[in-house]
C-alpha cells in the first residue's frame, strides 16, 4: 500500500503535462503539478495566490453553496454570486401568485429587505491536508476488503477526533483514486444566508428546457445572496443582529470581457465524475442504463408538462421540479450521444489492450470486470427503475418511503429517535406539500409504475403488481384509482397531523391501513430482499477491483498524469475561451450577444418571453459600461474548455489576473459525456459573461447600490484601474 501511494505522488510530480482543459485539480497541489502549465497558458498568478493558508487567496472567495452548488464572494460585505438555478428553490419559496419573485425578479433595496432562507448554508475551506499516510497506516497488500476497511475506518475516526475545531467548523476526510489516497478538509459553515437579488425567470431561465445543455446560449443564470455573521465575524444562526460577513478575499470583476484564446480558470465543488471506468461499465451505460432512465423521465416530463401548460398555478408549483427532472434527462441523452460520437467505448478497449501489453496483471482485473458487470446488469437496471420511480418521480411513493423510515426509527430506537427524525421530516414535507398536486402525481404513478411492471424481470416485481391476465392499461388505471382515491398521503394536513400525534404508537397502525403506504412498503421489502443485496454484493467487488485497476494503470503508464475523480471537494480546472465544431460544416463561436436573445424572443412563451424593459434597453442601445468595446454589442454568454460537472454550477470563471469574468452554469450537450470521457474537441463549459450580470443588476434592475459595493477593474489596460459602473 505504501508503494501505491508513493507511486501516485511520484507520477503527480514527475509528469505534469496533460491536455489543457482536462482535469479537476486539488488547489493544494497546484504548485507542484499545474502552476507552470497554467502560467504558460497566460496565467499571471502564482499557486500561492490561488491557495494559501497563511494569507487571503482565491480559495477564500469560493463557497460551497448549500452543499450542491458553488458560489463566490464578490464584495467585502459578504455578497455572493451563484446561479439562478442554484437559488431557484429559495426564490420559489419566497414566491406566491400575488408576489411572484420567479416571474418578476427581486432586488433588495437595503440589508433589511434581504430575505432569510432557513436551512441554506455556505461552506468555506480553511485548509486542506494530505492525510494519506495516517489513514492508510496499518494497511497491507493482501488484506481482505473487510480487514482493510476496518483499519481505514479506525484511522478515520481517530484522525477526525484529533482535529481541534471551533463550534461552526467541520472536518471532512475524503478518499481519492478509489481509496488509494485521502485528503482532509477543514471547513467553516455559515448558516445565515439571505436572498439579495434575482432577475426574472425570463432572464435567469431564458431558454428554459429547450436551451438547457445547448449552445448558442443566452441565459442570465445568476442570483445574489449575502452571508451574515455574528460577533467577531464568526458564524451564527439567523438573527436580526447579525451583520454582513467580511471575507478574507473577494473577487474583483473585470469589465474587459473575454476574447478567444484567453486563459480561464473555474474554481468550485464538482460533484461526481467517473473518468477511469472500464469498457464493460461504459458499454452497460450506453446499451442499458441510460436508455431506461431517459425513457422513465421522458414519460414523467410529458405528463407534468401537459398540466403546467394548462394551469398557471401548477406551473408555479412544478417549475423547480420539472427543471430538476429535465436536467439529467437531457444530460443522459447528450452523454450517450457524445460517447458514441467520440467512439469512447472503442477508445477504452484500445486503452485496455495497451494496458495489458504493459502490465500483464491487468488482464485478470479486466476479465473480472467483464464477469462482474455482466452479473450486475439486471440488478443495476432494476435499481435504476426503482429509484427513478419510487424515490424520484412519484411523490406519493417517496412520501411513503420517508414515513416508513419514521416508523422504523420508533420501532428500533424509541420515542426520542422518532422525534428527532420527525423534526427533520416535518419541514421537508411541509415544503413538498406546498407544491404538490395529487392529480399530476396520479398520472405519473400510472405511467411509470406500469413501465416497471412491463420492463423489469418478473422476479423483481412485487406480487401486487403482477396480476397476470389483466391488460396493463386497465390494471394500472384501476390500481391508480384505488391508490389515490383511498390514501391519506396526498393530503398534507392529514399527514402532518398524524406524525405530530401525541400517540406515537398509533402512527404505524394508521399508516398500516393506508393502501399507498402498504403498496410502497411491500414493493420496498421485495426490492430489498431480491435486488438490493445482490446489487450491493457485486458492486462492492467492483469497487474493490477499481482500486487495483487504478494502481495498475499508474504502474503501466508512467508518463501519464492522473487526476482524481470529482467527489464534491474543492477543485480547480483551467482552459481557454474556445468555440468548437458540433457537427460537419458547423462551427460554434465562443460568445453570444443580446441580439440572440431578441432573435429568440417569443411573446407569451414561458421559455422565450423577454421583459419589456430589456427590449427597450436593446432598442436604445443603452448598455452603459458593459458593451463590448470592439462590437458595441452586449455579451451574454461564452464558452471555455474547462472540465466541469454538476456542482460546478455557480463556479466563478476567473481570468489570468484572478478577476471574475463570468459565471459557470452549464455544459454543451455534445460534451456532457465529459464525466466519463473528456474530449477537448467537443467538451465545453458555458458561462454567463460578467458584463451581462452587471448590466442586468445596474441598467435593467436599477440596483446600482449593489454595483457600488463591488470592485470593478480593467485588467487588460496597461494601468489597471478600479472603476464603478454608472447608470
Amino acid at each position: 500500500m505504501k508503494f501505491i501511494y508513493t507511486l501516485i505522488l511520484s507520477f503527480f510530480i514527475a509528469f505534469p503535462s496533460l491536455f489543457a482543459g482536462e482535469g479537476m485539480w486539488l488547489p493544494l497541489l497546484l504548485k507542484s503539478l499545474n502552476e507552470a502549465e497554467m502560467q504558460s497558458m497566460g496565467m499571471k498568478l502564482t499557486a500561492e495566490d490561488i491557495y494559501s493558508v497563511n494569507q487571503g487567496s482565491l480559495k477564500d472567495a469560493i463557497v460551497h453553496f448549500g452543499g450542491f452548488c458553488t458560489g463566490e464572494l464578490i464584495s467585502s460585505n459578504g455578497l455572493i454570486l451563484t446561479n439562478h438555478h442554484c437559488g431557484y428553490s429559495e426564490i420559489q419559496g419566497h414566491s406566491s401568485l400575488d408576489n411572484n419573485l420567479l416571474k418578476n425578479g427581486f432586488w433588495a433595496g437595503s440589508h433589511g429587505q434581504e430575505l432569510p432562507n432557513p436551512g441554506l448554508f455556505v461552506r468555506l475551506i480553511d485548509r486542506i491536508d494530505d492525510v494519506s499516510d495516517k489513514i492508510l497506516m496499518g494497511v497491507e497488500d493482501g488484506m481482505s476488503d473487510k480487514e482493510r476497511q476496518s483499519i481505514v475506518d479506525k484511522n478515520l475516526s481517530e484522525l477526525k477526533a484529533s482535529y481541534e475545531v471551533e463550534e461552526f467548523q467541520e472536518v471532512m476526510i475524503r478518499p481519492f483514486f478509489h481509496g488509494n489516497q485521502y485528503f482532509a478538509f477543514l471547513t467553516t459553515v455559515y448558516n445565515d444566508v439571505r436572498l439579495v437579488g434575482a432577475p426574472p425567470e425570463s432572464i435567469g431561465k431564458f431558454g428554459a428546457d429547450t436551451d438547457n445543455w445547448e449552445w448558442p446560449r443566452h441565459t442570465g443564470d445568476f442570483s445574489l445572496f449575502r452571508v451574515y455573521a455574528g460577533p467577531n465575524n464568526k458564524p451564527a444562526e439567523y438573527s436580526e443582529d447579525n451583520v454582513p460577513y467580511e471575507p478574507k478575499h473577494h473577487l474583483p470583476i473585470s469589465l474587459d470581457g473575454v476574447a478567444e484564446g484567453d486563459f480561464t480558470m473555474v474554481f468550485g465543488f464538482p460533484g461526481r465524475t467517473n473518468q477511469y471506468l472500464p469498457s464493460p461499465a461504459v458499454e452497460q451505460l450506453l446499451s442499458t442504463l441510460n436508455p431506461a432512465k431517459i425513457s422513465i423521465r421522458e414519460n414523467a416530463l410529458a405528463i407534468v408538462d401537459k398540466y403546467m401548460r394548462s394551469d398557471e398555478n401548477i406551473r408555479l408549483k412544478y417549475a423547480s421540479k420539472f427543471a430538476s427532472i429535465a436536467n439529467y434527462w437531457k444530460k443522459w441523452i447528450g452523454e450517450s450521444s457524445g460517447l458514441e460520437r467520440t467512439n469512447a467505448l472503442e477508445k477504452k478497449r484500445s486503452y485496455e489492450a495497451e494496458l495489458v501489453a504493459k502490465n500483464a496483471g491487468a488482464k485478470s482485473i479486466l476479465n473480472q470486470f467483464d464477469k462482474l458487470y455482466t452479473e450486475l446488469e439486471p440488478y443495476a437496471l432494476t435499481q435504476d427503475y426503482y429509484r427513478e420511480i419510487s424515490g424520484r418521480n412519484v411523490e406519493a411513493l417517496r412520501i411513503a418511503s420517508l414515513l416508513k423510515r419514521l416508523v422504523d426509527r420508533y420501532e428500533s430506537n424509541g420515542e426520542e429517535a422518532y422525534t428527532m427524525f420527525k423534526n427533520r421530516l416535518e419541514p421537508f414535507l411541509t415544503d413538498l406539500y406546498k407544491n404538490y398536486e395529487a392529480k399530476v402525481d396520479k398520472d405519473v404513478f400510472k405511467e411509470l409504475v406500469g413501465m416497471y411492471r412491463s420492463n423489469v424481470d418478473p422476479n423483481y416485481v412485487p406480487a401486487s403488481l403482477k396480476m397476470l391476465g389483466k391488460p396493463e392499461g386497465d390494471f394500472m388505471a384501476s390500481l391508480a384509482d384505488k391508490m389515490y382515491g383511498e390514501t391519506m398521503l396526498t393530503d398534507g394536513s392529514k399527514v402532518l397531523a398524524l406524525i405530530n400525534s401525541s400517540d406515537i404508537a398509533s402512527v404505524a397502525t394508521t399508516l398500516g391501513a393506508d393502501p399507498m403506504y402498504t403498496f410502497a412498503t411491500e414493493w420496498a421489502d421485495h426490492y430489498n430482499s431480491t435486488v438490493g443485496p445482490k446489487y450491493n454484493g457485486i458492486k462492492t467487488q467492483i469497487d474493490s477491483l477499481q482500486r487495483l485497476y487504478m494502481a495498475a494503470q499508474m504502474d503501466a503508464f508512467p508518463n501519464k498524469k492522473f487526476y482524481p475523480d470529482a467527489n464534491s471537494t474543492m477543485r480547480v480546472t483551467y482552459g481557454q475561451v474556445q468555440g468548437y465544431y458540433p457537427k460537419d460544416a458547423v462551427e460554434y463561436l465562443p460568445v453570444t450577444y443580446l441580439d440572440g436573445v431578441i432573435a429568440k424572443y417569443k411573446p407569451g412563451d414561458y421559455e422565450f418571453d423577454v421583459p419589456a424593459k430589456l427590449i427597450e434597453l436593446y432598442e436604445a442601445g443603452d448598455y452603459g459600461d458593459y458593451a463590448d468595446p470592439n462590437t458595441g454589442k452586449l455579451p451574454i454568454c461564452f464558452l471555455g474548455s474547462n472540465h466541469t460537472t454538476g456542482g460546478n454550477s455557480g463556479s466563478p470563471a476567473i481570468d489570468a489576473h484572478g478577476n471574475l469574468i463570468g459565471l459557470n452554469f452549464d455544459r454543451v450537450w455534445e460534451g456532457t459525456m465529459s464525466d466519463i470521457n473528456y474530449d477537448v474537441s467537443i467538451c465545453r463549459n458555458i458561462m454567463v459573461d460578467a458584463r451581462y450580470i452587471l448590466f442586468v443588476v445596474d441598467k435593467f434592475a436599477g440596483a446600482s447600490h449593489l454595483i457600488e459595493e463591488m470592485t470593478l477593474v480593467h485588467p487588460k489596460q496597461v494601468n489597471t484601474k478600479v472603476r464603478r459602473s454608472r447608470k
